[in-house]
């Protein structure tokens, strides 16, 4: 006979932290530290967690399935960043991105750039549903004009990522706007309306800081001679046309449209390899290189190959090796219940309106920063609190705004997060240098946390089907 399966273990309080404080050791020390690689790191963590899961009698084979289910959600976002990849090669060898640096460094003041960058982010990631798409076109325009400006990379890179994301949260049509309501049992646009409260402050006080601290940069700061060598090295090696905009032009499209967001990836890089060749007499060999490995410059002037010589499918490869491995950390943590300890010790604080909010913030937090996913930070708070928010009598858009601008805005901000590694590697500046100027990011964050101590805007539930707009 077969023997029975064994009956897998509760883990404690204590054991479920094991593997949050494995991981916090292993990379504060090893990334912070000795600049060991995170994939190296995120494995040894998803190790421990495995190791713990066997003493808690789980089989290989339920966290394998863990960890195959966690990659299975993360995979529409893997493919996205191919295909971003791609774009950013091809946008480049078209002379689309080096032409909107051109204008950019003869139109925009040094003293407005924050602001500008920002707000033309923001609105193209409202167009687009996308902040990916945007820091991986407009964004890395926006730093090569910042590198070209003298404006230090910390801040723009800060001011690009936080009008993207703002961007992508108010837009219908981000895949994030869209999952945070069914998550929370709301709808798309009460939730999107909701969000208005919060979002919209912290967009204007983020425009206003960074109108302020553009005051202090001055032309002056870059050397005209360093400017026209780049103005001219651009203009002598790209063709500029009025129709290199159109591989923009069609993924705008497909957003406003509604259209699946891959397939107008590809017909807009596909665009940009024909006007590659016609405008800029490339070869077709040069535009396939440039889609997969990436534009390779070599126009002499080193500031200008660093700036322009980026893109490729192959250079997404790091990023989408992080993304496995902390989606295997997460699965684990997940399948073996960890996860769910953690969360359910936190919920038992959950009692008022203002303890409600902050467990719901923490819990976003915590399941961003363990599991690195958009995704799972607002999916998995968001089953586990629904209960309570019905319970409480207060409407499911309070918690599906919570967990949007709680854990889907800041996983860009989480250096091991697949969102964080691939801002870095797409525009070339850490997460710990961005992450101070990303204002709004976590602007929304405390306005929430006042929100749920003075009670203003927490919504009382008012239907017993809240997925009907107006509830």
């Amino acid at each position: 006979m077969t023997p029975p399966p064994a009956t897998k273990k509760t883990p404690g309080l204590g054991v479920a932290l094991i593997p949050l404080i494995a991981m916090g050791l292993l990379l504060g020390i090893g990334y912070g530290i000795y600049h060991i690689r995170p994939q190296v790191l995120l494995v040894a963590a998803a190790f421990i967690t495995g190791c713990l899961g066997f003493i808690l009698r789980f089989s290989w084979q339920d966290m394998e399935r863990g960890i195959v289910d966690s990659i299975h959600k993360a995979m529409p976002a893997i493919l996205i960043m191919l295909c971003v990849g791609i774009l950013i090669g091809s946008w480049i060898a078209a002379g689309t991105i080096p032409m909107v640096i051109y204008y950019g460094l003869k139109l925009i003041s040094p003293k407005y750039f924050l602001v500008t960058a920002c707000f033309v982010c923001s609105l193209t990631s409202l167009a687009t549903g996308t902040s990916w798409g945007t820091i991986g076109t407009l964004g890395v325009a926006f730093i090569g004009i910042a590198m070209g400006l003298g404006i230090p990379l910390g801040p723009a890179a800060g001011a690009i990522v936080a009008g993207a994301y703002f961007g992508d949260k108010m837009s219908p049509f981000s895949d994030v706007t869209n999952l945070a309501p069914v998550a929370a049992g709301s709808n798309l646009f009460d939730h999107i309306k909701h969000m208005l409260w919060s979002a919209t402050p912290a967009w204007l006080l983020g425009l206003v800081i960074y109108f302020f601290i553009g005051l202090g940069y001055s032309s002056e700061k870059v050397e005209s001679e360093t400017m026209t060598l780049i103005l001219k090295t651009l203009k002598s090696h790209f063709h500029f046309n009025l129709l290199l905009l159109l591989p923009m032009v069609v993924v705008f499209y497909f957003a406003a449209t509604k259209k699946p967001t891959i397939p107008g990836m590809l017909i807009s890089s596909l665009l940009a390899g024909v006007l590659a060749v016609i405008f800029q007499k490339a070869s077709i060999p040069e535009v396939a290189a440039a889609m997969n490995t990436g534009y390779q410059a070599n126009t002499g002037v080193k500031a200008v190959d660093e700036l322009i010589s980026r893109g490729g499918m192959m250079s997404m490869m790091e990023t989408q090796l992080v993304a496995f491995t902390a989606f295997s950390f997460g699965g684990i943590m997940q399948k073996t219940g960890l996860l769910s300890v953690i969360l359910d010790r936190v919920m038992k604080f959950a009692n008022k309106v203002w303890s409600i909010v902050l467990t719901t913030i923490a819990s976003a937090i915590v399941t961003a920063m363990v599991t690195g996913s958009s995704y799972l930070s607002m999916i998995i708070p968001g089953e586990l609190l629904a209960p309570i928010y019905r319970e409480k009598k207060l409407a499911a858009k309070n918690l599906s705004r919570i967990i949007e601008e709680s854990g889907a805005i800041i996983v860009p901000l989480i250096p091991w997060s697949m969102a964080g590694v691939y801002i870095t590697g797409t525009i070339g500046v850490p997460t710990f240098s961005y992450l101070p100027w990303a204002f709004m990011n976590y602007f929304a964050v405390i306005i929430l946390a006042i929100f749920g101590f003075t009670g203003f805007t927490m919504a009382p539930r008012i239907r017993e089907d809240e997925t009907q707009i107006g509830s």
